[in-house]
């Protein structure tokens, strides 16, 4: 997608700013907008992905059922236990494998339909998915219920990608953190949701699990009928589309009158700024001197959220509230708060996030995370000495999940929106999107075997990458809290290039790196 050559084409005028006085009563409402954004955004983004990853847990015995039945009934003999494991295993795995496959259409999908017709057009996959889960039990199918798994993959890994740049592109700059943070807000409400679902009074009995699968439809139709109600990004209208109107309309829902002017000549000076380049693609970003660091704290603090171990302590949660006594039947309901303490952390760090700071939320997720794994650990040590060590090893499960939330949750997804411009954003998310996806499958692959090899200390290898991302965060991770996207680059632009005057707006000759000396 061409960017604009020329700044004055199809130029904000001063003549196209509102009247105060036209847009009296939108200053009471604006607010609204861009929540009703947030919310239309995430119940089908986000939350998806966190609803589709957790309701997976509940049926888990009776999906087994349903092969081997539906093997039997093929052949007339029953599926090895063996066999019976690797379909479910596949049925498991497949889920992030369409989210990989989703990560590298959210791209071109951005870039070509614009970020609102993305999120629309990807409940194609959920409606297709929920389709097959729904009907897997009458046509004798588990290839349905794999083929679902793959698509709703398919979805959350668009919208993962989609929906933090939507959001971070359509809030002003002093909400643009605690707006970005919703994205992990609705992702902890989605497994919470998808926990009390899948409660065997709900939809978790041996007949209902089809329904449970299916259910992903209810938030798809949801967002179907409210998100095209709400404006498109105003800056992939201006910068992307080269839509000035269609931007300046965007920008009146969502802020109102109020302190247009300044935004505008921002959003115009981004557009300038673009000179005409089309959007990056994934593999060019790794060859870019001038997005060598946003590159590297992608990949470091990408790579280290889904290898600090939160989700190896979800896997291990209900073996530890056995060992703490409580009953086999309540296990369920305590696996519940485990949700909800990520969902709490991730409130409370969108409130603060714009006060404190990205750098700050990270650096601390971690440390504490780092500490309450180190007394997991030795909890795990001691739990044949002491009586009480389950009880320990089971407040630190929650309090890891609560130091999770805090930081790495959802700011280590705002990176992507704010360290890179309007044409390396989509590739950086699809970047982004792929190392999570890879990291998510083999920490699922590997995980039994790293229990199983290192016992009780299974979490130092989590630790050590905790430890990692506090360091490289407090040395090499600027922080942008209150700063707009321009002020961002020019930033990173003298971090890559110290010494160095010309800025992100130079429209001189090219340097030539092999005489840069």
């Amino acid at each position: 997608m061409e960017c604009p050559r020329d700044s004055s084409e199809k130029g904000l005028l001063d003549s196209d700013l509102p009247s105060p006085y036209g847009f009296r009563l939108g200053r009471k409402f604006q607010g609204w907008v861009l929540l009703l954004t947030i919310c239309a955004a995430g119940i089908g983004g986000t939350f998806q992905f966190g609803y589709n990853l957790s309701i997976i847990n509940a049926p888990t015995l009776y999906i087994q059922e349903f092969t081997n039945e539906t093997w039997q009934m093929r052949t007339g003999r029953p599926l090895p236990d063996h066999l019976v494991l690797l379909v479910w295993s596949l049925i498991v795995s497949l889920y992030p494998l369409g989210g990989l496959l989703g990560a590298l259409l959210a791209g071109p999908l951005a870039i070509t339909l614009g970020r609102k017709k993305s999120l629309l057009v990807n409940n194609i996959f959920v409606v297709a998915a929920a389709t097959l889960f729904g009907f897997s039990r009458r046509a004798g199918s588990f290839e349905m219920v794999m083929l679902g798994r793959l698509l709703v993959g398919v979805s959350a890994g668009v919208s993962m990608n989609v929906q933090p740049m939507y959001l971070g592109e359509s809030a002003p700059k002093e909400l643009r953190g605690a707006v970005a943070m919703t994205s992990a807000i609705f992702t902890a409400l989605g497994i919470v949701m998808g926990q009390v679902v899948g409660l065997r009074e709900l939809l978790g009995g041996p007949q209902a699990w089809p329904l449970l699968l299916a259910s992903c439809l209810v938030p798809g139709v949801l967002q179907l009928a409210s998100l095209p109600l709400l404006p498109e990004s105003p800056r992939y209208l201006l910068i992307d589309r080269g839509d000035s109107k269609a931007c300046l309309a965007a920008l009146q829902r969502l802020r109102g009158p109020a302190d247009l002017a300044g935004e505008l000549a921002e959003l115009e000076q981004e557009r300038a700024a673009c000179g005409g380049r089309r959007a990056r693609r994934p593999w060019e970003l790794f060859g870019d001197r001038a997005l060598r660091r946003q590159v590297a704290s992608l990949v470091v603090l990408g790579g280290a959220m889904e290898l600090c171990g939160n989700d190896a302590v979800y896997s291990y949660a209900s073996a530890m509230f056995v060992q703490a006594r409580i009953p086999p039947e309540k296990v369920q309901y305590a696996v519940i708060g485990t949700g909800g303490c990520e969902l709490l952390a991730t409130l409370v760090s969108c409130v603060v996030i714009e006060r404190v700071g990205r750098r700050v939320l990270l650096m601390g997720g971690y440390c504490l995370m780092t500490c309450w794994g180190s007394v997991f650990t030795a909890a795990l040590c001691l739990q044949s000495s002491f009586p009480w060590m389950p009880y320990l090893a089971m407040s630190c499960i929650f309090a890891f999940i609560l130091s999770f939330g805090i930081g790495p949750a959802g700011v280590t997804g705002i990176l992507a929106t704010e360290l890179f411009d309007q044409t390396a954003r989509p590739a950086a998310y699809m970047v982004c999107g792929v190392l999570m996806w890879t990291m998510l499958f083999l920490v699922g692959l590997g995980f039994p075997f790293i229990m199983e090899g290192l016992s009780h200390f299974l979490y130092v290898p989590f630790l050590c990458v905790c430890v990692c991302a506090a360091v490289y965060t407090f040395f090499f991770l600027p922080e942008t809290k209150g700063k707009t996207f321009l002020e961002i680059s020019e930033e990173l632009y003298r971090l890559n290039f110290p010494g160095w005057s010309q800025s992100p707006m130079w429209r001189g000759p090219e340097v030539v790196q092999s005489t840069e000396l």
